[in-house]
């Protein structure tokens, strides 16, 4: 630790903050974990010893008041973020907020009404797939429009299992949330509309849950894309894209590393979630929050993506029951611009 490091609290120490106390810790520069927020007191000892010198609250606001730390990052469940977000926003503290936002346009909106009272943008959202070496790269060849214009995308998003808090509606808002900031994200265009459409059941799929599901995506552009959204496909993590252009295709997300060929068979590893399918981008995407946060900035996704995303999320839930549904996000506001 140096004395110009970003003192981060790192609010919320289950999977997702435990994993970014550990990045924050042993491979980010310029910024060192200084506060753990958890309410639960194993997990919060667990977290703190992992992060020398940091200390413990269960709630934001003990933590602001005790000047204990320089910025935020959220790792709450969702329901949580708003309560967070508030707090973090008044005390005008860079953050970075895992997907979603908040889980719903209403709260979205009323966090952005108060980012807005401030004199600059404060939040980036952690849809961290933006920061993926892949599709970094595949934005850059439809941009280019080497292969002619973009068509389609077509992305599948696999699970092997989900926990028994999994429900239905989280297949949009917990999974699919990424491909709704993603998407148009590549596709340079907002979405328009969503449908979704039901295959047939994997019989190995939870009672509770109806998958997997086919998801249909229209952007203002034109371009369609569909997604595959599998949460008990039992062999592996994976999240893989089909571009289709004008004059050719690009696939992203296929499995790398060794190959093995053995009792005739031929095999390559894929990942088991998303902790290590993503460590690079998570890397990255915090390495960036935190050299931007030394030039007052954000360099990623910002609140209104992320409300964007929450309008999508509510037309996904409603496209659950049947229909076309379609999203009217109004005028961006000139603050985000």
């Amino acid at each position: 630790m140096t004395q110009n490091d970003l003192r981060i609290g790192v609010v919320g120490a289950g999977l997702m903050g435990a994993d970014h106390v550990t990045r924050i810790t042993e491979r980010i520069s310029g910024a060192v974990v200084s506060a753990i927020v958890e309410p639960d007191a194993a997990r919060a000892e667990s977290a703190v010893d992992h992060a020398p010198g940091a200390r413990a609250f269960s709630r934001i606001e003990d933590a602001l008041d005790a000047n204990a730390l320089d910025a935020v990052l959220i790792a709450t469940p969702g329901r949580f973020h708003e309560q967070v977000l508030l707090p973090a926003l008044e005390a005008e503290l860079p953050i970075l907020c895992e997907k979603p936002l908040t889980p719903d346009s209403t709260s979205a909106w009323r966090v952005l009404e108060a980012e807005q009272r401030l004199a600059r943008p404060h939040i980036q959202v952690g849809f961290m797939r933006r920061f993926d070496a892949e599709y970094a790269e595949l934005r850059a060849l439809i941009a280019s429009a080497e292969l002619g214009e973009l068509v389609m995308l077509r992305c599948a998003h696999r699970n092997p299992t989900v926990p028994d808090t999994y429900t239905q509606q989280m297949l949009i808002s917990d999974s699919l949330v990424h491909e709704f900031d993603v998407a148009p994200w590549l596709a340079g265009s907002d979405i328009a509309s969503i449908e979704v459409k039901y295959p047939r059941r994997n019989s190995l799929s939870p009672e509770r849950l109806r998958e997997p599901i086919l998801v249909l995506i229209e952007l203002e552009n034109g371009v369609l894309v569909d997604v595959e959204m599998n949460v008990g496909v039992q062999f592996g993590y994976q999240v893989a894209t089909e571009a289709v252009f004008e004059k050719g295709i690009a696939r992203i997300g296929q499995p790398s590393g060794m190959q093995t060929w053995r009792d005739g068979r031929f095999s390559v590893g894929d990942h088991m979630s998303f902790v290590t399918r993503f460590a690079r981008a998570y890397d990255a995407q915090v390495q960036r929050w935190v050299d931007a946060a030394g030039r007052l900035a954000i360099d990623g996704p910002n609140a209104w993506d992320g409300y964007k995303v929450a309008l999508a999320c509510e037309a996904g839930v409603s496209a659950l029951d049947g229909g076309l549904v379609a999203i009217d996000i109004p005028p961006r506001p000139a603050f985000y611009r």
